[in-house]
């Protein structure tokens, strides 16, 4: 049966946690954000000594689990703190995605765009800085939001590296206080009340830019 006091005494614990949780988010979103277009450009390079390497390399990082490669780079990097180590991989692993986003985002720049600026002869870069990214971001930005979701909700791995996030501490409140339904009923809340906002607003910026 649900315990009132126990609750009041998980609450505080449970938002400690989530303080953790989303501190791990938006640092691994960062990583995430900026790796997935260093992959995306890449892959774009035109040199098959750089392309092949960070395709096959990407590929293998989406086809493995993220809680292995948690506990792989947890064991042999030991110079780092496991929530330094948590953000790092959390936001590699989502760069391998948000690589595909971005680059489905750049091809569908049209075609008179790049052409317009060759025309123009325009640098190379100022083509990529003012002209395709801008388009492109503004394409995948639902998609980003999703993805910032997803690796929100995905954080409860980071427990396996001994990172003190929202479910870890949900988890250790339960053992020590026999309060399981307690602790974890206000984590899925919490995890709720942060989640379901974001992805209505996501929803929302989707539909606008349809438009």
């Amino acid at each position: 049966m649900w315990d009132m006091d126990a609750a009041r005494a998980a609450l505080p614990v449970v938002l400690s946690g989530f303080g953790v949780t989303l501190l791990a988010t938006v640092l691994g979103f960062a990583v995430a954000v900026t790796g997935g277009l260093v992959i995306a450009l890449l892959q774009r390079a035109g040199t098959r000594w750089i392309t092949l390497p960070v395709r096959y390399l990407a590929a293998f990082v989406r086809s493995t689990p993220v809680m292995v490669q948690l506990f792989t780079a947890w064991v042999l990097v030991r110079e780092l703190n496991a929530l330094t180590i948590g953000v790092l991989v959390l936001g590699l692993h989502y760069a391998t995605y948000l690589s595909e986003v971005y680059r489905a985002g750049i091809d569908a720049v049209p075609r008179s765009q790049w052409e317009a600026c060759t025309a123009l002869s325009l640098p190379r870069r100022r083509v990529w800085r003012a002209v395709v990214l801008p388009q492109a971001v503004r394409n995948v930005l639902p998609a980003l939001g999703n993805y910032a979701v997803s690796m929100f909700k995905e954080t409860p791995f980071l427990s396996v590296i001994t990172v003190n996030e929202m479910v870890r501490e949900a988890s250790t409140f339960g053992s020590t206080h026999f309060a399981y339904l307690e602790s974890f009923t206000l984590a899925a809340v919490v995890f709720l009340l942060a989640s379901w906002p974001t992805s209505v607003l996501v929803r929302r910026l989707e539909a606008r830019l349809a438009h």
